[in-house]
């Protein structure tokens, strides 16, 4: 059958589009001369006039989804888990003799654990536009092997202030990874399938949990090897398997959309009109395309945006248990009367289902479109898996609160990502509020990594007390998000049934972002 539409985008001149002719990707920022061309061809190619979504009925959206996802989740989540695996062993190599063998208090193994909060929170905006700025796929490589030579330096460390020096490094060159990859999504992957994408890629977090306690309890047979302790082991080989995970990557890990060799002319240009036109498309045909330009006003309003700011109490609810059980997990299951090495084997159920919860979560969340039922509810579960941790005594009792916790917090971490995600309109906007988010968010690691004392075992009520007050603020956080959304949106649809949108040029709502009365938040 002929298709008069795919013959005139099959034609359509590169210039057919002057709106994309002038746009300057950051993310492609002086590009080479071929790549340049076919990131502008591309561009006016999806922009072109009287190019529509019936342009491209005759592709087959689904098996492009899974092109993309078999090309890009799989690397990406193997990235991520190395990344948490190399922040979170330390956890395994302390109930390996750690803080004995350097002659560290309790105290300073706290503060080793702190002081990589730091670091990670202060470089990951920085980070994210430099991703923007040069290709991922030498970015996140690139600093990929730089965090695992730290870690495998770290397995030779000999006393509290060498350790706490690595920790401080392992902090710079870890920061972009997590939020890179989060926005890196966002730059694949329309809203109503972005978590599914970030829980599959997350869950690799709690894979990590359970791979470390497995990798721990076999490395740590190696007690001797070379004149090592069993721990140093674990940095080393840690660090190494990094490295060269990081070299692979530099081959195997694509840049953006518009260069995807894995995807024909067409299906890149698809791709690309899917991604510019989402979230600003009203019922009378009124369609604003994103503004992916560079400016620095872009990068200002992330800073003074409200949602935002409100977001980061979310993500405090979620990130201080997640980097309490993370870090202290083995450390709380041994103290329940268990060896060093059945806790570490203990580890491994609760990370191996929170995955899977994370995941099936993630699709629920995709398929009906709305985030917030299900991070609130996420932050319920966690709230009373905390409770039982407090109320009793008894060993089992505690696991299985600690169990229930881990299970909820996996879920909606990807789900509170996504979330902010979705309501930020412009890639320039949306990758400096995504670091934003992260950097500030994961501050409440650099809290939580003191709730857990020495002197407060076994029973740590105090961690479990400020996990809980944290999931609380949380769950207000989330409230007021989601009763401001749904004002916003109600106000914006009174706009729009007025004509209001009428009064602006496509270019001004274009820049407005997700401040234009087109836009609708996701809740």
């Amino acid at each position: 059958m002929e298709k008069p539409e795919t013959a005139h985008y099959e034609d359509s001149p590169r210039s057919a589009s002057p709106q994309a002719a002038r746009t300057e990707h950051l993310h492609h920022e002086k590009p080479s001369g071929a790549q340049s061309e076919q990131i502008a061809r591309i561009d006016a190619l999806a922009t072109a006039p009287g190019v529509t979504r019936a342009t491209f009925a005759h592709l087959d959206e689904k098996k492009i989804l899974r092109k993309m996802d078999l090309r890009l989740i799989p690397m990406l989540a193997l990235l991520y888990l190395l990344s948490f695996l190399d922040r979170g062993n330390i956890g395994n190599a302390k109930i390996e003799g750690l803080v004995e063998d350097l002659g560290m208090t309790g105290a300073q193994y706290n503060w080793c654990l702190t002081v990589f909060f730091f670091t990670y929170a202060a470089f990951e905006v920085p980070s994210n536009l430099l991703l923007k700025k040069l290709r991922p796929s030498i970015w996140l490589p690139s600093i990929m092997v730089a965090w695992g030579i730290v870690m495998t330096l770290m397995g030779i460390v000999q006393n509290y202030h060498g350790l706490l020096i690595a920790r401080i490094f392992l902090g710079v060159t870890e920061a972009g990874l997590f939020p890179g990859v989060a926005y890196y999504i966002t730059a694949w992957y329309c809203r109503h399938e972005a978590q599914m994408r970030q829980a599959l890629f997350f869950s690799a977090a709690s894979i990590a949990g359970a791979f470390s306690g497995l990798l721990a309890f076999g490395i740590s047979k190696m007690n001797g090897v070379g004149g090592l302790e069993g721990w140093r082991w674990i940095f080393i080989l840690e660090g190494i398997l990094t490295v060269l995970v990081a070299v692979m990557a530099y081959f195997t890990l694509h840049d953006f959309p518009e260069t995807a060799t894995f995807l024909t002319e067409e299906e890149r240009a698809f791709v690309v009109f899917r991604l510019k036109y989402q979230g600003q498309e009203s019922e009378d045909g009124v369609r604003v395309a994103q503004d992916d330009s560079f400016q620095w006003k872009y990068v200002k309003s992330a800073f003074l945006d409200w949602q935002i700011w409100v977001n980061v109490w979310v993500y405090w609810g979620i990130v201080a248990p997640l980097y309490g059980i993370s870090l202290f997990l083995p450390t709380i299951i041994r103290s329940l009367g268990y060896t060093s090495s059945t806790a570490q084997l203990l580890t491994v159920p609760i990370y191996i289902t929170a995955s899977i919860l994370a995941v099936g979560v993630a699709y629920w969340s995709d398929r009906v479109g709305k985030r917030s039922p299900f991070i609130l509810v996420c932050l319920g579960i966690m709230a009373i898996g905390f409770i039982m941790c407090i109320a009793t005594s008894t060993p089992g009792v505690i696991y299985a609160g600690v169990f229930l916790a881990a299970c909820a917090l996996y879920p909606a971490f990807p789900g509170n990502i996504t979330w902010l995600s979705n309501n930020l309109a412009g890639s320039t906007k949306r990758a400096t509020g995504q670091a934003l988010q992260i950097a500030l968010g994961n501050l409440a690691g650099a809290m939580a990594s003191n709730f857990y004392r020495a002197e407060d075992s076994p029973k740590y009520i105090l961690g479990h007390a400020l996990e809980l007050g944290f999931i609380i603020v949380g769950i207000v956080a989330g409230l007021v998000l989601v009763l401001n959304y749904k004002r916003i949106n109600k106000k914006r649809e009174r706009q729009m049934a007025a004509g209001e949108h009428n009064g602006y040029t496509p270019e001004e709502l274009s820049a407005l972002g997700d401040r234009a009365i087109t836009f609708r938040y996701v809740w």
